[in-house]
């Protein structure tokens, strides 16, 4: 990572009075240190990463970036020892900081031309024909699956003379192999590229149609056959979808109405909950390996389900949990289980990239036109229902997060699959009212994920996913009440978006922060709100008293009627020992604060 970005996207220690980028001298200094050994050892490139030029940070703007770009390089460049640089812009487009890149003339600069860059900025292929550094082009989406139309990228790359062709990011971002899925339909496997197939499209966009031939032949397949596909085009659903309004669709009747309808739900005051997911334990994953194996049976896989439920429900009662959950033993992941219900959606086999940390993934994909062909979490919720008196949510994972955690079609904007989300999620809602479930979350805490990183295309991204949100629920009975959960982000940035999807409880993620996102909360965000007032994170199991420190710090600027009790995130990869203490600690703060709040 390069200077500017590595202080640019740090946090200043609280009670300094200094900001990250003050550091820049010294850290400098640090990186010509670690150029002149790795010149010493014989290293002749050496690549700097500085995708901070393409986003608008609080921490400094396009100028000052492009300032801070100016002052470390020339100190670097102008270095007597070391190897060349390879500058990489990855993520984006450069803005002012383009000037300052040619100004300064490093050995060799990386652009991102992805087609989604591109289409932010539809300039920029031209402006960066200008640099007078070796250029080399990001043509090659390195954050999507689709096979490149070479030929479309062979006539940008003829725009830029002299310059070599490259990736737009790290590979890093898209699995393997497409050689090692067996299992994909035949007729969509050759649409993807996957990194290996990927630096095959990297050498073949070098060499040229001529060069190549049978390279641009399957891709030129590719892209005829994806256009012709009914896999691609289900005119049923594009009908449904234009017959939506357009623009903001609210839910009637509005926030303060549904609220009073939803007293008869009997809820207490601070009522407690968890997030949705309880430990997947080993079991339940050996039971899901031998199902797809084949070696245990349909019944007595379901078997195995319904008997983790059962207990799962069990001891939220013995814990004396207010709003109960079922556990999702059945969900191998929170999108995945969805894509392989919906249609336009395709699943891998071996598909895995990294998503935090040592957690991997298995993205779907989306190839086409969305919808839902039968009911997908009806059963469970029902029979979860069916083994307690108290309420038990339903529960969704919402149309951002599912288009944030799978790979998006490239042929559409991401607002026409969120809205084929938006109706397919909302006749899952309707199935559930009927099947007699009266509280429902749709989880969202990739919302924050998507947001673009020039301020000027935030708005249109936060108009069309609280759009999509509000479809899920735009029909919904006043007396069924709609829950949200935001996770992995700090949501100062958007919490007017927060605010507009309309549920009528938001939890969200706070206990590392200790309730200072709450400090953001004004008249204009009116949901019951459940803080998380435990990181679950951590096999650390709190006590009573920090959770209950933490339950009063909410209240400071939420209203006893409006909190919830809850942890900040679900239980799925936790122990059950750890996860059972933490809970009876939890439901023991909410008691202590409780009693001191109404006296007996």
């Amino acid at each position: 990572v390069g200077p500017v970005t590595l202080l640019a996207l740090s946090k200043q220690a609280d009670g300094s009075s200094t900001q990250p980028l003050e550091h820049l001298d010294a850290v400098v200094e640090s990186y010509i240190s670690v150029l002149e050994q790795l010149h010493a050892a014989g290293v002749e490139w050496v690549q700097l990463n500085e995708p901070a030029l393409v986003a608008d940070l609080a921490a400094a703007d396009d100028a000052a970036l492009a300032q801070a770009l100016q002052s470390a390089y020339r100190r670097i460049l102008a270095a007597e020892k070391r190897p060349q640089v390879y500058l990489t812009t990855p993520y984006g487009s450069v803005r002012k900081g383009l000037d300052a890149v040619n100004e300064l003339q490093p050995e060799a600069v990386q652009v991102d031309l992805s087609v989604g860059t591109l289409a932010l900025d539809p300039s920029y292929l031209e402006r960066v024909a200008g640099l007078k550094s070796h250029l080399s082009a990001g043509l090659v989406d390195g954050r999507n699956v689709w096979a490149a139309n070479l030929r479309d990228l062979r006539a940008k790359l003829e725009t830029l003379p002299g310059a070599s062709v490259t990736t737009s990011v790290s590979l890093q971002h898209v699995p393997h192999t497409v050689e090692a899925e067996t299992s994909l339909p035949i007729d969509v496997a050759n649409w993807f590229s996957f990194a290996n197939e990927k630096v095959r499209e990297v050498v073949a966009l070098s060499s040229g149609p001529l060069a190549a031939p049978e390279a641009y032949a399957q891709a030129d397949r590719a892209v005829r056959t994806r256009a012709e596909s009914a896999r691609t085009h289900n005119e049923a659903v594009q009908n449904r979808t234009a017959q939506l309004p357009e623009g903001e669709v609210q839910r009637q009747p509005l926030f303060a109405e549904r609220n009073e309808a939803q007293k008869a739900l009997g809820l207490p005051l601070l009522p407690s909950t968890t997030i949705g997911s309880f430990p997947q334990t080993q079991e339940i994953r050996a039971a899901r390996a031998a199902h797809r194996k084949g070696t245990l049976s349909d019944a007595a896989y379901v078997d195995a389900l319904r008997d983790e439920v059962k207990q799962v429900i069990e001891l939220q009662e013995r814990l004396g949990l207010d709003v109960l959950v079922h556990g999702e033993p059945e969900r191998n992941d929170m999108v995945q289980y969805f894509a392989e219900l919906l249609d336009g959606f395709v699943v891998t086999e071996n598909g895995w990239v990294q998503s935090y940390g040592s957690r991997c993934t298995r993205p779907p994909i989306v190839v086409g036109d969305i919808s839902r062909p039968q009911a997908m979490t009806v059963e469970w919720a029902r029979y979860a229902q069916s083994l307690s008196e108290k309420h038990v949510k339903g529960m969704l994972t919402g149309p951002v997060t599912i288009l944030a955690w799978s790979f998006v079609r490239d042929d559409v904007h991401q607002s026409v699959s969120a809205d084929q989300l938006g109706v397919a999620l909302a006749d899952e809602v309707r199935d559930l009212e009927e099947a007699g479930i009266d509280i429902i979350q749709i989880d969202e805490p990739a919302l924050r994920e998507l947001l673009p990183l020039r301020e000027q295309d935030r708005k249109a991204y936060l108009d069309w996913a609280v759009r999509s949100f509000r479809l899920v629920a735009l029909e919904a009975k006043p007396t069924t009440q709609i829950h949200t959960h935001l996770c992995y982000s700090e949501f100062g940035q958007i919490i007017d978006a927060v605010a507009g999807l309309d549920a009528d409880v938001t939890s969200i993620e706070a206990a590392r922060s200790r309730m200072e996102l709450l400090e953001d909360i004004d008249d204009k965000f009116h949901s019951e709100i459940g803080p998380g007032i435990y990181d679950i994170h951590s096999p650390r199991i709190p006590s009573v008293a920090e959770m209950a420190e933490l339950i009063r710090a909410a209240l400071r600027n939420v209203p006893v009627e409006r909190l919830w009790i809850n942890p900040d995130c679900g239980l799925k990869t936790r122990g059950y020992d750890e996860t059972e203490a933490s809970l009876r600690n939890m439901v023991l703060a909410r008691e202590e604060v409780l009693s001191s709040l109404v006296p007996a």
